[in-house]
């Protein structure tokens, strides 16, 4: 493990940047400062539109509706995506893939990037969050009938106000952000489980709908500058000619090495030389072949 993690640093911190559209400043609209901007006027927009009617509205619901709500809302809890992409890292980085075949390592090495893609972004854009909760100190919607729906008591340090912004929404965010660029042929099925999944927190009356807009633009935000800080190194992302981030690995290139893993794990060679042709039919495919192949795929 600790020869794995040492060479990981070792490409991380040698990584630089290696595509020209690295170089080139940020589209208009996709800059921080455009992006805060957005931000601001649609977490004011909810504020003035939504937070004043929506508490009232919630007391005139059956009970149902937010026991309905109540099951779904443990979805914005930081705590399994955090084991879950903490653990596969820990036990990708035990593994001793010296002797494993080329894809085979790609793949593990892919899979080690983007566990750890996840667990950084959910796990920082949380603490950003606790810290601007801290610091802003909404009250929180059950305090609505004493203090009204914009309260505003900064660094009280009481849980009752720690609404701005949304933990849960943030931790949705980060997580669907993070989801949607490593698969984004299924980016609109995680997005609309990620809108109902921070909803929720309105209805179970845990939070203002600012407070979720807030934390979803910041999960959001916070994930994609940080794959484009890796997309521009080239670590697991990459820009494509139109300029937007993708996952360096092709499908076909994806398939291939997991076809080698379960090979590896069912007990059979990782590699099998002689198991396919080229395109042409006409010449076997060799270990140095397929290598070669794939490293085309990540340059």
């Amino acid at each position: 493990m600790k020869a794995n993690f040492i060479q990981v640093c070792r490409i991380v911190s040698g990584r630089r940047f290696r595509t020209p559209s690295a170089h080139q400043p940020l589209l208009p609209g996709r800059r921080p400062q455009d992006i805060f901007a957005v931000a601001l006027l649609t977490v004011g927009l909810a504020i003035v539109l939504f937070d004043i009617p929506i508490h009232p509205w919630l007391e005139t619901l059956p009970g149902a509706y937010r026991a309905t709500f109540s099951a779904f809302t443990d979805v914005g809890k930081s705590h399994w995506i955090l084991w879950t992409s903490g653990l596969v890292c820990l036990g990708l980085l035990a593994c001793d893939v010296g002797k494993w075949s080329f894809r085979s390592r790609m793949v593990v090495a892919t899979v080690w990037t983007y566990a750890g893609f996840l667990f950084f972004t959910v796990a920082a854009s949380g603490i950003l969050a606790i810290v601007l909760k801290w610091c802003f100190g909404r009250a929180r919607p059950k305090l609505y009938d004493e203090v009204g729906p914009v309260a505003f008591d900064p660094f009280i340090f009481h849980g009752a106000y720690t609404s701005f912004p949304s933990g849960h929404s943030t931790t949705v965010g980060a997580i669907a952000a993070a989801l949607a660029l490593i698969f984004p042929a299924w980016r609109w099925l995680i997005a609309a489980v990620a809108f109902w999944a921070a909803f929720s927190r309105i209805m179970v009356g845990a939070h203002y709908p600012s407070d979720v807009v807030a934390g979803m633009l910041l999960g959001v935000a916070f994930t994609y500058f940080t794959a484009r800080f890796l997309a521009r190194r080239r670590i697991g992302f990459r820009f494509s000619e139109a300029g937007a981030i993708e996952p360096i690995l092709s499908q076909i290139s994806a398939k291939a090495g997991f076809r080698a893993l379960r090979s590896l794990f069912s007990g059979r060679r990782a590699v099998n030389p002689a198991a396919g042709l080229r395109a042409d039919r006409s010449e076997p495919v060799t270990e140095p072949a397929l290598q070669a192949q794939d490293e085309s795929t990540l340059k």
